[in-house]
Parts: C-alpha cells; sequence; structure tokens
C-alpha cells in the first residue's frame, strides 16, 4: 500500500481549517503541522514533507538550508501571492515547483487601493481624528484642498491581476489612467508609459508589483522627485519597492501630499518609525487583502492546487519554471 502524501502546513491558519481542506483526499494524504512555530521546528518537521503549504508571514521562511532539509520535498504551495519569503533559487535547483495563488485578493486588494486614494484626496482619516479629538475642523478641512478623484491621473506601477483590476476601478469613475510594467499589456484598458515619465504624469501613484532582485528600491528619492507636486502614494506591493525613508523624506519635503501604506521595510513597523506620526500618511498593517471573500477565494485556490499535486494532475500558478508536474520523491 502507498502511504499517504505527507503535507506539511506552515502558514498561520486554523489547524482545523487545513484538515478539513484535504479530508475529502482520505488516506492518500496526510496533514502536518511543525511541533513549534520557530526555526527549530520548521527544520525539525521538513525533512518528512513531501508538500509544504509555505508561511505567508515572516515566521517561517524556506531559505536555501529548510529546502537543503526538505529532502523529500515534491512540491511547495504559497498561499498567497508574493514568494519573497522562498528562496527560489534553491528550490528550482532541487527541481522543486513552487506554486502561488494568483488573483486571489485581486478584487479585494485593488478596492483597498481604491477606497486608500479616496480617503487621501478627501482626508478623511484626518478628519475624523479630528472630530473624535473633540473638534469641528469644518473650515480646516476645505483649507487642506481636497480633492474629487476623477480629476487624478492615477499611474499604476505593476499591471498584473491587482493592478489591472485598480485600473478598471479608477477608470470607472473618471481618472485618466496609465500603468508601467515589464510587458506591455495590448489589451489593456489604460496608457501605457515608461516607469519615469509614468511617475512624473501620476498624481496619485499606486504601487501593486511584486518585490524582486530588479525591483527592490525601484521608487526610490530620485523617481519620487520626479512626481508631480502634492502628488499621493499608495503602496500595496512591498516596503522595499518605495523604502520607508524615501517616502518620509517625500512627505517632509511636500513632494508627497500624502500617502497610503500597506506595506512597510520592517514588519510590524516599529513602534517608533516617524511614519507613525504623520497625519498625511494612512497606515495599515498589511491587510489589504484580507475579506471574507478573498479568504474563502485563497482556501480553495490551496485546497484545489495540493489536490491537483496528490491526484497526479498539473498544478497551476508555477512561478519558478519547473514543470507543474508534481513527482514524489
Amino acid at each position: 500500500m502507498t502511504a499517504p502524501w505527507r503535507i506539511l502546513s506552515l502558514a498561520p491558519i486554523g489547524r482545523e481549517t487545513v484538515r478539513a481542506m484535504f479530508e475529502p483526499l482520505g488516506g492518500a494524504a496526510e496533514v502536518v503541522f511543525p511541533a513549534t512555530r520557530d526555526r527549530a521546528g520548521l527544520l525539525a518537521a521538513l525533512p518528512s514533507a513531501d508538500i509544504v503549504i509555505a508561511d505567508f508571514s515572516h515566521g517561517l521562511v524556506l531559505d536555501a538550508e529548510a529546502v537543503a532539509a526538505a529532502r523529500r520535498l515534491s512540491f511547495v504551495q504559497v498561499p498567497a501571492v508574493g514568494v519573497d519569503r522562498l528562496d527560489l533559487a534553491a528550490l528550482t535547483a532541487a527541481d522543486v515547483p513552487v506554486a502561488n495563488a494568483a488573483g486571489f485578493n485581486a478584487r479585494c486588494v485593488a478596492e483597498w487601493v481604491l477606497g486608500a486614494a479616496l480617503a487621501l484626496c478627501r482626508n478623511l482619516a484626518w478628519g475624523d481624528r479630528a472630530v473624535r479629538a473633540g473638534g469641528w475642523p469644518q473650515a480646516e478641512m476645505a483649507a487642506r484642498d481636497p480633492r474629487e478623484i476623477h480629476t487624478q491621473r492615477v499611474g499604476i506601477v505593476g499591471f498584473g491581476s491587482i493592478g489591472a483590476e485598480a485600473a478598471r476601478l479608477f477608470a470607472a469613475l473618471g481618472c485618466a489612467v496609465s500603468y508601467w510594467t515589464r510587458r506591455r499589456r495590448p489589451e489593456a484598458a489604460a496608457t501605457y508609459r515608461e516607469l519615469d515619465a509614468l511617475v512624473a504624469a501620476s498624481d496619485i501613484l499606486v504601487l501593486a508589483l511584486p518585490l524582486t532582485d530588479e525591483t527592490r528600491g525601484m521608487i526610490d528619492p530620485a523617481r519620487l522627485a520626479l512626481l508631480p507636486e502634492r502628488a499621493l502614494l499608495v503602496n500595496v506591493a512591498r516596503g522595499g519597492i518605495a523604502p520607508d525613508d524615501a517616502v518620509l523624506a517625500a512627505l517632509e519635503s511636500g513632494r508627497l501630499a500624502g500617502a497610503a501604506l500597506d506595506v512597510f521595510d520592517r514588519e510590524p513597523l516599529p513602534p517608533d518609525h516617524p511614519l507613525r506620526s504623520r497625519e498625511d500618511v494612512l497606515l495599515s498593517p498589511h491587510a489589504a487583502g484580507s475579506s471574507v471573500q478573498s479568504r474563502r477565494n485563497l482556501i480553495a485556490a490551496v485546497r484545489d492546487n495540493v489536490t491537483a499535486a496528490v491526484q497526479g494532475r498539473e498544478v497551476r500558478n508555477i512561478v519558478n519554471g519547473v514543470k507543474p508536474q508534481v513527482i514524489r520523491r
């Protein structure tokens, strides 16, 4: 009798939820978890794992040492879109296919981008804080030059599923929308611009692209200096693409009139970080992709792909170029 596939779940998802996802596989699979959520627990659990559901937090990182310890590893499913917490080179060298959950939260994040842009344009968070503090800043709200969203030129850096959906939502409200990505999208309902030209023509700059060696530090002080005066920044990508210090300097100089940040160089954002005290910044704890609908989509994506691997079918959304047919070791 063939031994069951051993599915090691590293993600901070409830154990009962994970077990329920794969209950229909019966005796074909066994779901296990690290004994402790630390480095030692990770390294102890990996040698017997056939499939790993990766950790989307900063906790249990699949780096080169971890990959080397996973001698039986045949497939990695990332319960997220970003894969920057994995050593893709090591996994590819080991011929281990890695899949993400592309598109599961595209609408969710795009709606957060739109909501954050509206909040910045109308100073909603500032007004809320002032009224809660006992004030009635009606005149001050008008003096802060609130903007109607349809008058804003929106530039989107990155045009995957999130960027494309954000472009559609902004266009529906009458905004002029442009985008940049490494590969033009002929079907895009937005105008393509080279990156520097895009930044220079964006009243609202949206970052929605993966963190890679190429994109790290891409929106640096020099690029931020290209923005129109009093521009707004919305970042739902990764903090390292627009480093926190560069964003802070642009806010202090007035080049940026405001920023909505869901991601940071360090997460959690340090308690004493200057961004926490700025009234022109809308802060969010890397939660733009969280909604009831996106959680359902994520569970379905992970369940379906891991089930396909166990049943010998090709998996979807491979990100490292390895063949999508999972071969057990």
